[in-house]
């Protein structure tokens, strides 16, 4: 291993720690990002009155409530604001600083999303789990393979939403509107994704949603935990998810080497 990554290894604690103080000084704030992700439960009301009496496209009740909880659960534990904190960063030149330290900003703006996992774990699990159980277990797979699954799929979910973020967010370096594109990429997402329903619910568009990257951010660990899967269509899942994590991943640190020169080019 080189140099670089082990300062990196060691200098991770830190991070965490400087991304927990962040966290807890920016309690308001904080406290909003995690009400923006909460649109699982006002689809979850509207989903299950629908079906309320009988199954709609094959989904019951039960099927509405374990679907959009777990859903709520994946958003939680992999949604982040990293585009905004870059834009901002390069626009109040702070970023300058960040290329002066020894660790890649990559890695430090990672770790500071990733410390926040913890304090939205523990302001939405413990409901969406209470609920889970007592209305829509039912729905929920019992398959001890999927279930160990679920958490790698989780951890690829946060980290293609991040690369694409992160990705979005060096954009700031070429252009002044990036929030346009942000607002833009989660109009996209919350249609893709399944975070407004199921995607097999988008009739002909579902075909398209099926390959594209917003699936693989939430509906697949969601379809882990809430429907049947053969070893084919697991293999498809995890493969699109481990194939969107490169090409994100690469793509991001692209746009993040070619807005660096650009940055300093102007900055000189």
């Amino acid at each position: 291993m080189t140099a670089a990554p082990w300062r990196t290894l060691r200098a991770l604690p830190t991070l965490l720690r400087i991304g927990v103080a962040e966290t807890l000084a920016y309690r308001a704030e904080f406290l909003v990002w995690i009400l923006t992700t909460t649109q699982p439960l006002i689809m979850l009301g509207l989903w299950t009155s629908v079906a309320q009496l009988q199954p709609f496209a094959q989904y019951s009740s039960a099927d509405f409530i374990a679907y959009f909880l777990a859903a709520l659960i994946v958003r939680q534990l992999t949604g982040n604001w990293v585009a905004w904190q870059m834009s901002e960063d390069i626009r109040s030149g702070a970023m300058a600083m960040r290329l002066l330290r020894p660790v890649h900003p990559f890695y430090a703006y990672a770790a500071g999303q990733a410390a926040g996992i913890p304090f939205r774990s523990i302001i939405a699990l413990p409901v969406a789990v209470v609920l889970l159980v007592s209305s829509g277990s039912g729905a929920l797979t019992t398959d001890p393979v999927r279930l160990a699954l679920v958490v790698p799929s989780i951890a690829l979910a946060w980290l293609i939403t991040f690369a694409l973020m992160f990705a979005i967010g060096a954009l700031a370096f070429f252009l002044t509107q990036t929030m346009a594109i942000a607002n833009l990429y989660f109009a996209l997402f919350s249609l893709f994704s399944g975070y407004l329903m199921p995607l097999d619910l988008l009739g002909p568009v579902s075909s398209l949603a099926a390959w594209l990257p917003f699936r693989f951010m939430l509906s697949a660990p969601v379809e882990l935990m809430t429907r049947s899967l053969d070893g084919a269509a697991l293999a498809d899942l995890l493969g699109g998810q481990l194939a969107w994590t490169a090409i994100l991943l690469a793509a991001a640190l692209g746009l993040w080497r070619a807005g660096v020169k650009r940055f300093e080019a102007v900055g000189g």
